[in-house]
């Protein structure tokens, strides 16, 4: 019979190997954004930086973050196009800094 720690052990593994950041295509994503841009500097090489450098980001803040706020966000950003993980970061520090609100202040859902 297998000891309750080492359950708990490989369990563990398990979790932590669930929660990693996803993985995006972020091609389409500086494509659009290289096509719309205004300035001549913002080209798809300038968004891949960006996007490699968020994702990067997000690689060393992801414990950071609790489960809710990582659901809604990469739920988020799977929305209304390409996802981008900038707008993944963004999103997570806004609604961890939103989580730190004193409650008078907070918006609440009805």
């Amino acid at each position: 019979m297998p000891m309750p720690w080492t359950i708990l052990l490989v369990s563990s593994h398990l979790v932590l190997a669930a929660d990693n950041i996803p993985e995006f295509d972020i091609g389409p994503s500086c494509q659009a954004a290289a096509a719309a841009a205004v300035s001549k500097n913002r080209n798809a090489e300038t968004c891949r930086a960006d996007e490699d450098h968020a994702r990067d980001t997000l690689r060393q803040q992801w414990a950071n973050f609790d489960a809710e706020q990582k659901r809604h966000c990469v739920d988020l950003s799977h929305s209304g196009g390409s996802p981008s993980y900038v707008e993944l970061l963004t999103c997570l520090e806004l609604a961890q800094q939103a989580a730190k609100l004193p409650p008078g202040d907070r918006l609440e859902s009805r």
